[in-house]
């Protein structure tokens, strides 16, 4: 702590420094230095600059793969959401966000297992947890899975003919 903090009297900001005003403080060359491009009006540089030393991003090497170009969101909900809706019902995404028991993140829908259930349900998406359809028939419930188009892909033991 010093005078100059404690005349601020509390302000929240820091008062901004007023370059070009003589040589007494950031004056004259203003902190830009003499010549060269960096001195010149407009000048930016971009981030990650290094005043013309290779760059850490292009010095260290790439290393692993990554898949995120190609992950899959799904838009999620767990099995004791689904405990509002009546039985016998069929619930699939579009039934689910009327509800409002989830927002819109992808058209694919997954089915997770956590909670319980105690009704019959009809529910139709593209993906279920091993838990989650264990507890939908569990409960009498029937499972749909869907492709990811929104129709009902084919069962396991069948063969599409073409």
């Amino acid at each position: 702590m010093d005078l100059k903090t404690v005349c601020q009297k509390g302000t929240k900001y820091k008062a901004r420094t007023r370059v070009g005003r003589g040589i007494g403080s950031k004056g004259k060359t203003c902190g830009r230095g003499h010549k060269g491009w960096g001195q010149r009006s407009g000048s930016t540089r971009r981030p990650g600059y290094e005043g013309g030393q290779m760059p850490i991003y292009r010095r260290v090497p790439i290393r692993g793969f990554t898949n995120a170009r190609f992950k899959v969101e799904y838009t999620t909900i767990n099995v004791e959401s689904l405990e509002g809706f009546d039985a016998g019902s069929v619930v699939d995404l579009k039934a689910v966000i009327d509800a409002g028991l989830t927002s819109l993140s992808s058209p694919l829908f997954k089915v997770l297992g956590n909670g319980e259930l105690t009704k019959s349900l009809t529910v139709r998406a593209q993906k279920f947890s091993k838990s989650a359809a264990e507890k939908i028939e569990a409960a009498g419930g029937t499972v749909v899975v869907l492709d990811k188009k929104g129709s009902e892909a084919a069962a396991d033991g069948e063969a599409q003919a073409s």
